[in-house]
């Protein structure tokens, strides 16, 4: 019975993630919401702040930000088999729509209606990003001390001060350290 259980959840796995890399274009980002959709509200499998913690953690580790995230998720529901397959679930769709494509592309990469698709799509993808930010950021600016975090990182990397992977090693130092400050303080 635990098997059959088992083996249930590795389709869920592959499924849910399949659907969130056929449904989403745009990368890591523009599937945030997508990711949010099928782990937090239809699967339960995290909560809000669980599914912003693998986010960073995704964003944070060498790779693409969604896979890492569907890889973390499914090792937490199934180990390392759950992690396969919902890494597996996450880059078919791409496998099967770049192959595709690739076959196509010449024929149609200079088509106007094409071109406007895809400039269409990009303003679509906009709307979405900002969609999760703002989700994200009434979860996560929870006091000043997190919105001042917030607007640094935002000026270190929109004004590309410092690389954007040392923005989120220091971020998440500072974080450490207040936190391990916080608890000092009740004691």
């Amino acid at each position: 019975m635990a098997e059959r259980i088992k083996g249930s959840i590795y389709l869920q796995l592959f499924v849910a993630f399949f659907r969130v890399g056929i449904f989403t274009i745009g990368g890591g980002y523009a599937m945030l919401p997508m990711l949010r959709k099928e782990v937090v509200e239809k699967h339960g499998w995290a909560t809000d702040e669980e599914m912003l913690d693998y986010f960073a953690i995704g964003q944070s580790t060498p790779g693409i930000i969604a896979i890492n995230t569907s890889t973390f998720i499914g090792f937490k529901k199934g180990g390392i088999i759950g992690g396969l397959f919902s890494t597996l679930g996450m880059v078919t769709p791409s496998w099967i729509i770049i192959i595709s494509i690739a076959k196509f592309f010449e024929a149609f990469s200079e088509n106007p209606y094409v071109a406007n698709a895809f400039t269409g799509i990009r303003v679509v993808v906009v709307v979405l990003i900002l969609n999760a930010v703002i989700r994200m950021g009434k979860k996560s600016l929870k006091n000043w001390l997190h919105v001042l975090i917030f607007i640094g990182a935002f000026v270190l990397i929109a004004f590309k001060l410092i690389p954007a992977f040392l923005v989120v090693v220091i971020s998440g130092t500072l974080g450490i350290v207040v936190s391990v400050l916080k608890e000092g303080a009740k004691e």
